[in-house]
């Protein structure tokens, strides 16, 4: 079987309530529960949160709730493996989780554009012992990165590639934020994700990591543009 875990936690400090905070007329956290549903690939979709009204609106929308995270895995200092170790353990002696080695998708709460062909991607393209999730380009060379000083003065990176044309320097990505496959065998292992994964490449203008309000704008303003298309 495969396992699709949502990591919901309560304490957004940034956007507060961001999980169950309306977005296009709609709990953000119900996009990722449909993108893994609309995937076909999970027969069980539980979200793992401390919040009680995180955990209403998700069984709502058709979740699973078996659980509640506890509060040492809940704050804004914890990483991901050991929420996904947390809820791997917790179906596996809830009687939910079975197989001799079953994948486990993480799917972040905050993803409105994320599509369930991108989950289905990243399924095909993970290997025993490791990972895979998704990376978009960064839209400006790293190379090229200045740095800012107080006064507003600023400074290369890397000052040998001042002159190296564009086209001629090494692309570079970050994690799009997305989701994270992995065997149940490899999240309770705690093997770092990014040291030990193949990845996706989604276009930088389908995907927006929702970290602050400015964020949440610039998703709103894609999900627009992407439904007028639909339409």
């Amino acid at each position: 079987m495969r396992l699709a875990v949502i990591p919901a936690r309560g304490g957004s400090k940034r956007i507060p309530r961001k999980n169950v905070k309306l977005f296009a007329g709609r709990p953000m956290i119900g996009y990722a529960i449909s993108a893994a549903r609309d995937s076909g690939l999970f027969e069980l979709i539980v979200v793992s949160t401390d919040d009680a009204e995180i955990a209403e609106v998700a069984r709502g929308l058709g979740a699973w709730v078996p659980f509640m995270r506890p509060p040492e895995l809940s704050d804004d200092h914890t990483p991901t493996v050991p929420v996904i170790q947390h809820a791997v353990r917790a179906c596996q002696a809830l009687g939910l989780l079975t197989g001799a080695d079953p994948e486990v998708c993480c799917i972040y709460p905050g993803v409105p554009l994320l599509r369930g062909d991108d989950l289905r991607a990243g399924l095909d393209i993970l290997l025993p012992g490791g990972y895979s999730f998704a990376v978009i380009p960064f839209p400006s060379p790293i190379q090229r990165a200045l740095r800012r000083e107080a006064d507003g003065s600023t400074s290369q990176f890397h000052p040998e590639h001042a002159q190296t044309r564009t086209q001629d320097l090494e692309p570079a990505y970050h994690d799009a934020g997305q989701f994270y496959w992995g065997h149940a065998s490899t999240w309770l292992s705690g093997r770092s994700i990014h040291g030990h994964a193949h990845t996706l490449v989604l276009p930088e203008w389908r995907v927006v990591d929702i970290d602050t309000p400015a964020d949440w704008r610039r998703a709103e303003v894609l999900h627009a543009s992407l439904q007028s298309r639909l339409s």
